[in-house]
């Protein structure tokens, strides 16, 4: 029987698009941080295998559903994750809601409208942020400002990906109400590059992603951790950056992802943005006091 070991991609968690358990983030938490993202890679790597079954995507995830929660010790990135869990006395809550975005990527490959695609993130990516805070001990009403920033990132990759999601995958997150005001139809993803309606939907997604973002720009001051809080100033640069990429470039037929070179200004921007809040305060988003 195949297992997930058996679907993996090989990708790892410094191909990603932004920072994961970076060496900003304190040594005692980037095990338990590292853990949920291989926890994550293996169901996602699962869910997007583009020649398993659906039955078998089905199994092998409620196969790691059941080692999470104890009934099985079956699924090894599951097992370490629950170890970790048990051990530092966190819930179980964020992977298990992980686990249900890729059912539905299993499931479901059409999104009706922004809402429906909000709701999708709310599974997808809003629980790995929360899990990062709770790993920190950060206070929960952080949460909203956090969920605004990762549903931003999922959709930012949705748009670069675009085109390869349909094609390998026959999945389409771009919502069809978008579609079909514009004269769209999901077939015109298969073109090398896209149509002048379709880029108008990409653009415009892009825009309300940046408004997404533009909610969630308190968020890193409001952290207690200066570390975390310094990643996640990072991140959100990086991310803001992407959005106006994607607001003018077509992600069909070029790469809409960041070189090398321009990282070093960025970084910069985000330090010095850094700098000002944390270690000068600016009294318009003070941080939040922490409660157990």
């Amino acid at each position: 029987m195949t297992g997930a070991a058996d679907l993996q991609s090989g990708k790892g968690h410094r191909d990603e698009n932004f920072p994961v358990a970076s060496f900003l983030i304190q040594r005692r938490h980037r095990p338990a941080i590292l853990a949920f993202y291989r926890f994550a890679r293996a169901a996602d790597d699962v869910a997007d295998h583009p020649t398993a079954s659906s039955a078998e995507k089905l199994n092998l995830l409620q196969e790691m559903d059941r080692t999470l929660t104890g009934e099985l010790d079956s699924a090894p990135e599951a097992l370490v994750l629950r170890r970790i869990l048990d051990a530092r006395g966190l819930s179980a809550q964020h992977g298990l809601m992980l686990l249900e975005a890729f059912r539905r990527d299993v499931t479901k490959l059409r999104y009706e409208n922004w809402d429906d695609l909000i709701d999708y993130c709310r599974y997808s990516a809003m629980p790995v942020g929360r899990f990062v805070l709770d790993v920190h001990g950060e206070n929960r009403e952080t949460w909203a400002a956090n969920d605004a920033l990762c549903a931003a990132l999922q959709i930012i990759n949705h748009l670069q990906d675009c085109g390869n999601d349909y094609r390998a995958l026959g999945r389409v997150y771009l919502p069809e109400d978008a579609l079909d005001a514009a004269g769209v139809t999901v077939k015109d993803l298969r073109a090398d590059c896209a149509s002048a309606g379709l880029r108008h939907v990409i653009s415009a997604l892009a825009r309300r992603t940046k408004k997404l973002l533009d909610e969630a720009s308190p968020f890193a001051n409001r952290i207690r951790d200066a570390r975390l809080s310094f990643e996640v100033t990072i991140i959100q640069h990086l991310a803001e950056d992407l959005a106006r990429k994607l607001m003018r470039h077509d992600p069909l037929c070029e790469r809409v992802h960041h070189r090398k070179i321009d990282l070093v200004p960025l970084l910069l921007r985000a330090t010095a943005h850094f700098a000002h809040n944390r270690l000068l305060g600016d009294r318009r988003t003070p941080a939040l006091s922490h409660s157990p």
